[in-house]
């Protein structure tokens, strides 16, 4: 076999290799993850609340962006608004409905590209049984191999706002803001493999 035919034979492995190529699935790292949601309250504060075990997984194709993808579960027992009778309180029917509903999920069903580092990802947020569309204005922080773990890891924060009563969770509104906003920061790695 001449030159010639061993470099046109590794160029064509090396088009099959990459048109084969996966996006690496990054598991959410609930100890580095928090989504922290806000809202007014009677115009004189902006109170906030966190959810503090986010499960899931980003997939991440750093060919092809578009192909990325995130699916993520918050169970509402997970709430912490540093007040223990709010907690509960947004266990109840009026508010999550925890009982029935345990957990939020989102979806994401598309990822545009803005530039290296800024995303908009869109997806199905479903909380109380009900799925909206709502959109992630993501902002890529780093992706590399983690210093203490070892791991390919990924950092992403990201915010997003909508309204709760669109959710079936409209107590107190207006006196009580119907506007969510919602500020996520998260690291997620590449389990290691056994």
């Amino acid at each position: 076999m001449n030159f010639k035919a061993i470099t046109l034979g590794l160029a064509v492995a090396s088009v099959a290799t990459l048109s084969l190529a996966k996006p690496v699935a990054y598991q959410i790292d609930p100890t580095h993850t928090a989504t922290v949601f806000s809202w007014n309250h009677f115009g004189f504060s902006t109170p906030s609340a966190n959810f503090t075990d986010i499960q899931g997984t980003i997939n991440i194709d750093n060919e092809k962006p578009a192909n990325s993808s995130v699916n993520v579960t918050i169970p509402l027992s997970s709430i912490n608004s540093n007040v223990p009778a709010l907690d509960k309180e947004f266990q109840q029917e009026a508010w999550f409905n925890a009982a029935k509903y345990p957990n939020i999920t989102f979806k994401s069903t598309k990822v545009e590209t803005k530039d290296k580092k800024h995303f908009k990802i869109t997806g199905d947020l479903t909380v109380k049984g009900i799925t909206k569309p709502v959109v992630l204005d993501a902002v890529l922080n780093k992706q590399a191999v983690h210093p203490m773990s070892k791991l390919p890891t990924i950092g992403f924060n990201a915010t997003t706002s909508f309204d709760r009563s669109a959710f079936g969770i409209g107590a107190y509104v207006p006196n009580v803001g119907d506007k969510i906003t919602v500020n996520i920061t998260t690291e997620a790695s590449v389990p290691a493999t056994k």
